[in-house]
């Protein structure tokens, strides 16, 4: 065997992290989307919403995950929680009003 050639226990392979996406963490997501429709004032509401944006942000970067990434992950997982927010506003709401 030349000393050149790689051998079982000196090679080490390609590492890559694939995100599960935050889009997808239902639980999350409604967990996220009740707490903001509590908050008593917008500010509360803001508040709140940079605290979840920090720490998402720190697990992503703690994974490895790029930048460009982050920010698109992050992106995805605020609309899923504006889709949430609203189905939370209107349940129960009759379609056509409660006239008929």
């Amino acid at each position: 065997m030349q000393h050149d050639e790689v051998t079982l226990f000196t090679w080490l392979p390609s590492g890559k992290v694939i995100v599960f996406p935050m889009a997808n963490r239902v639980g999350r997501i409604r967990d996220v989307a009740a707490k903001m429709l509590d908050k008593p004032t917008d500010r509360a509401a803001a508040f709140y919403r940079d605290q979840v944006t920090d720490a998402l942000l720190r697990s992503l970067a703690r994974a490895g995950i790029s930048a460009a990434k982050q920010d698109e992950q992050l992106g995805a997982f605020w609309s899923a929680v504006e889709v949430e927010m609203v189905r939370l506003s209107y349940r129960g709401s009759r379609p056509g009003g409660s006239a008929a």
